[in-house]
């Protein structure tokens, strides 16, 4: 496909038209639409950075990798696999800068990037708030029913938003549940911590990928039995239980990267779907790269 602006007036004044690989591959610019059907910039929190950060909206893709974090060890994966594009969910410069030179890491990042011809994009709130994404993820792993947002979007659309709360098919442990959201994560060094009591039963289930310890208020407001989020600090998690009713809602901590590594998998075959609908065949990839920081923990063991 060689022009995608068709739309000519006037033959006299013929406008620079967008030129794309002979073998049909779909550009930068055409796979930003995709993504924009999926998951909104619209959607992003205010104080969110998404986006393209690096690449030439008009350049050919024919490889995408997906990543959770868009560290140095996953976009030398990407280059080596010859990906023109990265999508990741947390951005590489949420903060300003005044300088990208390769003398720190984020500009070494940003060099590697272009040096290579590898775009990088981020889809991070937007991700977390469209439906099917991160917490939808986590929700239908977990087997919920009945789910709905802990907080709404500000587009208004009941089904999307920050967090999900929804229901168990039949009553379980404390403990089968915690062992179950073990199980089917990443295996990180900082495991899964649990406080509540093991063998109390749950139904009821708010979920939130990344940190999460803010929204303490909906989870209280949606009578959950147990939260599932990440990063949670002492003194949240300390009031929440104290201010618990029952002892509830119990609290699972699990690995940022790895509540939202989840997403991943079902990020990259809709994004698959949405391009072969429009006649693309693109490989798309998920990042083998485990961008979870610690590397070990020392514990005093027990069950």
């Amino acid at each position: 496909m060689e022009a995608v602006n068709t739309d000519i007036s006037d033959a006299d004044s013929v406008e620079e038209e967008e030129t794309v690989d002979a073998s049909g591959d779909p550009t930068l610019g055409q796979v930003l639409l995709a993504v924009e059907e999926l998951w909104p910039e619209s959607l992003a929190e205010d104080w969110d950075e998404v986006g393209l950060v690096v690449g030439r909206p008009n350049v050919p893709v024919t490889k995408v990798l997906f990543a959770v974090d868009p560290t140095l060890a996953v976009i030398d994966e990407a280059v080596e696999w010859g990906a023109e594009l990265l999508i990741t969910h947390h951005p590489l410069l949420l903060k300003g800068v005044n300088s990208v030179a390769a003398t720190s890491a984020k500009g070494l990042a940003v060099h590697r990037l272009i040096e290579a011809g590898t775009g990088l994009l981020t889809v991070h709130t937007n991700g977390d708030s469209a439906v099917g994404g991160v917490s939808d993820v986590l929700a239908d792993a977990f087997g919920l029913e009945n789910v709905t947002p802990l907080t709404a979007a500000s587009n208004g659309l009941p089904e999307e938003g920050i967090g999900r709360v929804g229901d168990l098919p039949d009553l379980e442990t404390l403990g089968d549940f915690a062992a179950r959201v073990f199980e089917m994560l990443p295996a990180v060094a900082g495991g899964v911590r649990v406080a509540g009591d093991k063998d109390g039963l749950i139904r009821r289930v708010a979920v939130c990928g990344g940190a999460g310890d803010s929204l303490f208020d909906a989870v209280r407001a949606s009578h959950a039995d147990v939260y599932v989020t990440a990063d949670m600090r002492h003194h949240p998690a300390s009031e929440a239980r104290e201010g618990a009713t029952n002892g509830r809602p119990y609290l699972i901590d699990v690995s940022h990267f790895a509540s939202e590594w989840l997403w991943l998998p079902a990020a990259a075959e809709a994004l698959g779907n949405v391009l072969a609908d429009q006649g693309y065949d693109v490989e798309i990839r998920v990042s083998s790269t485990n961008s979870d920081p610690w590397d070990f923990i020392l514990t005093p063991g027990g069950d």
